[in-house]
């Protein structure tokens, strides 16, 4: 770890066999990767899945944007793997690229089409980014790429509202998140992706499926089938985390972090790595 590791203590460093992330959408201005970093920076684990959409190549081609904090994520990855974590990239749609590189290694980081994960507990669960369960994705792409505008456009509000809440003294409030879930064309959506992923599940004979894709973190059996979604970097800021005894939990981070300083834990935001 860099110098601001030093500062975390170790009672504020959370130990867990596996953690998954997804759309964290690097090279986009909603990413939230100093809250990621500040995640990761309070974690350890023996194996990290990237289940997705880690970086934004969709945006990257329209217009280049990298601040430092968005290299420090990927950096961090990195180091993580060099210490021996086992990282696991399963590419999604805004980062369909790296799928021609399925079975290669990049640092340490071992790309996959999909995965299966074998909980501590003997449970078996698919790791699959969604997209594929995506109808708009996989048949309208125009339609796709249009969509995504309009949801930057959202998320560019939603920045806007949380300076305006820093400025005040408020944590942070997804209102495209909030926005999202009152509109019903949505919750449809939703729900319809939900029952095609927990299927492809049921097809392949595990217990149940873990993604990304939709940016809303759930945990919920469907007719049998474990879907757990982990959520995103850009609204929400969840992660899917595995205890020791295979427990699966959603973490919410900014309320992890709130809960943290309300116990006077230290805790350091996100700073630039030490090269």
């Amino acid at each position: 770890m860099g110098d601001t590791g030093r500062n975390v203590t170790e009672a504020a460093v959370r130990r867990y066999r596996s953690v998954f992330i997804s759309d964290v959408h690097l090279g986009t201005r909603g990413c939230q990767a100093d809250l990621l970093l500040d995640f990761i920076r309070h974690m350890e684990c023996d194996t990290l899945y990237l289940v997705g959409d880690i970086v934004d190549g969709w945006k990257l081609r329209s217009g280049w944007y990298w601040p430092q904090s968005h290299n420090d994520v990927v950096q961090k990855i990195l180091r993580l793997a060099r210490k021996g974590v086992a990282v696991i990239y399963v590419p999604g749609n805004h980062d369909e690229v790296v799928r021609d590189f399925c079975g290669v290694h990049f640092g340490g980081v071992v790309v996959a089409r999909d995965a299966v994960h074998e909980t501590a507990d003997g449970r078996r669960f698919l790791v699959t980014h969604g997209d594929d369960f995506d109808s708009v994705v996989q048949h309208a792409k125009w339609l796709a790429l249009l969509g995504d505008w309009a949801y930057r456009a959202l998320l560019a509000s939603n920045t806007l509202i949380n300076r305006v809440r820093r400025r005040f003294g408020f944590g942070y409030w997804s209102f495209s998140a909030f926005a999202k879930t009152r509109v019903k064309k949505a919750l449809q959506f939703i729900e319809n992706f939900e029952q095609a992923v927990a299927d492809e599940a049921r097809r392949r004979g595990v217990d149940g499926v873990i993604c990304g894709h939709i940016h809303k973190a759930e945990s919920r059996m469907i007719d049998g089938v474990a879907y757990i979604n982990d959520g995103d970097w850009v609204e929400s800021c969840t992660a899917l985390v595995e205890h020791p005894d295979g427990r699966l939990e959603i973490l919410e981070w900014p309320k992890v972090r709130a809960s943290l300083i309300a116990a006077s834990e230290p805790l350091v935001l996100a700073a630039p790595l030490a090269a």
